[in-house]
């Protein structure tokens, strides 16, 4: 994307094309629709990607920026569904916005990117208590650390990172 956005064509379209395909997979995981209906939607993603690239701030990770979009627009595409009084069942419902695998994968390294921006002491406490779900007491034995000083690099760490996605995250 920060190519794309620099003018690169040839980087936009392979952008597009990897967007398009995970797109695909997140959409018709959620929604159960035939697959010309999920490539409607899909096509909405793309045009609303295009239109707001400008909003993109390259020095953030692109993932979290994309799945906003594509979860405004499935709220959108589900608002119409309801005004066509189409029912959806509770139990199809509940996976709506589950991650999908490649949503996973890009999340996990958008994930790896913010903490890279972190103080390492900050970094490695929320790696530890909230990745690798060591409990406060493990965390700071193996970091050395007394267990108040990790508390409060958790904390730190995560009011950092909830600052960074919210500078992120599309309005």
């Amino acid at each position: 994307m920060s190519s794309a956005i620099a003018g690169d064509k040839r980087a936009y379209q392979t952008f597009l094309g990897e967007v398009a395909a995970g797109l695909r997979v997140f959409i018709r995981k959620r929604l159960f629709v035939g697959p010309d209906e999920a490539e409607d939607i899909v096509q909405e993603v793309l045009l609303a990607i295009h239109t707001k690239r400008h909003t993109y701030d390259v020095s953030q990770p692109v993932t979290p920026w994309i799945y906003a979009i594509a979860r405004f627009k499935l709220v959108d595409h589900l608002r119409k569904l309801g005004r066509r009084g189409v029912q959806v069942p509770v139990e199809d419902e509940i996976g709506l916005f589950a991650e999908s695998d490649h949503e996973a994968g890009a999340v996990k390294r958008d994930i790896e990117r913010l903490l890279d921006k972190l103080p390492r002491k900050q970094r490695e406490s929320i790696r530890m208590v909230k990745l690798q779900e060591l409990s406060v007491r493990e965390a700071a034995e193996k970091a050395s650390m007394s267990e108040s000083d990790v508390k409060v690099s958790v904390h730190r760490g995560l009011k950092t990172l909830a600052r960074l996605v919210a500078e992120d995250t599309p309005r």
